[in-house]
C-alpha cells in the first residue's frame, strides 16, 4: 500500500478502517511487543563486533593502499575506494549516534566521535543534535531541520517565500540535485567547524580536536605524497563522491513523502511511517545503504540493531495492513525518481515567478 507525496496526511481518526481512535490506547504499543517478543530490539555485540572490525580494517588497508602506490593516477581509483569506506564509517557512527551498539552512553560517544569526527571528518555533537531533531519531527517543515529551505526547497509553500540561493535555483532543484551532492562532504567539514561554537555541543575540545585531525590529514597527505595536479584530483574524487554516496543513502528515506506545517499532529506511529519510505532489494543493498532503506523500521524503533530492521519489515508491514497505515515501498531507482519529482514538482511557484 502506498501513500502519494501530494496526498493529504491522515490523521489517526482517519487513517484507514480498523484504526483505534485516538483515545483507544496505543496503536505502536501493540506492535512495540510484537516486536520485542520477536527478540528484534535486543542487541547484537557479536554483529556489530564484526561489522565494526571490518569497517575499521579497510579503512586501514586503503590508507596502506595509498601509501604503497605512491605518485601515480592510479590513486585516483584509491580515492574513490576511500569514498565508499567514509560511507560506511559514516554508517556506522550513525548506529553508534543511535545506541545500538553498546547499552552504555558514554561508550557510544567515545565510539560515535572516533568514527564520525575523526574517521569522516563529522561532528558527532552536531550530527546527534539535527539527527534526534529530525526523529523527533519527520519532514515537518519548521521542526525537522532536514527539511529546512536551505539551498533546496521541500514543497510549494516554501518556493513560494524562498529567498537567497533556494530561490536561485529552487526552479531547477532537481536537475542540481545530484551535482549538489558533491558537495555534501565539505558541507559536513564546515558544519561540524562552525558547531564548535554552539552551546549545544558538548566536549567541544575533543570534538574540534579530532575534527581538525581528520581534515589535517585527510586534506595535507594528498599534497605530500603526490604532485599537486594527483593530489588536488585525488581530493576532489574522493570528497564528491564521498558527498554523493552520503545523499543517495539518504535522499530515498523521507524526500517526496509528505511533509507536515505548523501544529499538525499525529500519533507517533503515524508520523513516522507516513513520512517514510522503504527501499526494496536484498542484502547487498542492505550493506551499501547501511540497513537505512528499512527507514521505516528504523524511526519506529531507532536503536534497533540494523541487522534486524530486515526481519522487523514484514511485522510492521502487515501490522500497518491491519490498521490501515499506508506503508511506502519502492525499489531503489523508483526512489530516486520520485524525490527528484517532488523536487521538480515543489518548485514550480519559483519557474512561474521568472516567467512572470
Amino acid at each position: 500500500m502506498t501513500i502519494s507525496p501530494d496526498a493529504p496526511v491522515a490523521t489517526p481518526s482517519a487513517a484507514g478502517p480498523g484504526a483505534p481512535s485516538p483515545g483507544a490506547g496505543s496503536d505502536f504499543a501493540v506492535l512495540s511487543r510484537r516486536v520485542a517478543a520477536a527478540g528484534l530490539l535486543e542487541r547484537r555485540p557479536g554483529y556489530y563486533a564484526v561489522r565494526l572490525a571490518l569497517v575499521t580494517g579497510s579503512y586501514a588497508a586503503v590508507w596502506g593502499a595509498f601509501l604503497a602506490l605512491g605518485d601515480t593516477w592510479w590513486q585516483l581509483a584509491v580515492a574513490a575506494v576511500l569514498a565508499l569506506v567514509f560511507g560506511q564509517v559514516a554508517l556506522v557512527a550513525h548506529d553508534l549516534a543511535h545506541g545500538q551498539v553498546f547499552r552504555r552512553r558514554r561508550h557510544s560517544e567515545i565510539w560515535g566521535r572516533l568514527f564520525g569526527n575523526l574517521g569522516v571528518g563529522m561532528s558527532y555533537g552536531w550530527w546527534m543534535n539535527k539527527h534526534t531533531r529530525h526523529h523527533a519531527h519527520p519532514n515537518h517543515e519548521e521542526l525537522d531541520p532536514d527539511v529546512a529551505p536551505d539551498i533546496l526547497v521541500w514543497s510549494a509553500g516554501q518556493a513560494r517565500a524562498s529567498r537567497g540561493p533556494a530561490r536561485l535555483i529552487g526552479g531547477h532543484q532537481a536537475a542540481l540535485f545530484f551535482p549538489l551532492l558533491t558537495l555534501e562532504a565539505f558541507n559536513l567539514h564546515v558544519a561540524g567547524l562552525r558547531a564548535l561554537r554552539a552551546p549545544f555541543l558538548k566536549n567541544r575540545l575533543l570534538e574540534g580536536t579530532l575534527l581538525l585531525l581528520h581534515i589535517a590529514v585527510v586534506f595535507a597527505a594528498p599534497f605530500l605524497a603526490l604532485s599537486p595536479g594527483r593530489a588536488v584530483a585525488f581530493l576532489a574524487v574522493n570528497q564528491c563522491l564521498f558527498g554523493v554516496y552520503l545523499g543517495c543513502t539518504f535522499a530515498p528515506n523521507h524526500k517526496g513523502m509528505p511533509t507536515l506545517t505548523g501544529d499538525e499532529q499525529l500519533d507517533f506511529l503515524r508520523r513516522q511511517v507516513l513520512t517514510s519510505r522503504n527501499v526494496r532489494g536484498g542484502r547487498l543493498t542492505d550493506l551499501l545503504l547501511g540497513g537505512l532503506n528499512h527507514q521505516i523500521e528504523h524511526h519506529l524503533f531507532p536503536s534497533m540493531p540494523a541487522v534486524h530492521l530486515r526481519r522487523a519489515r514484514v511485522i510492521v508491514r502487515q501490522y500497518c495492513a491491519e490498521i490501515g497505515v499506508p506503508y511506502h515501498e519502492t525499489g531503489l531507482i523508483r526512489s530516486y525518481r520520485e524525490a527528484l519529482t517532488h523536487l521538480h514538482r515543489v518548485g514550480e511557484p519559483i519557474r512561474q515567478r521568472r516567467r512572470a
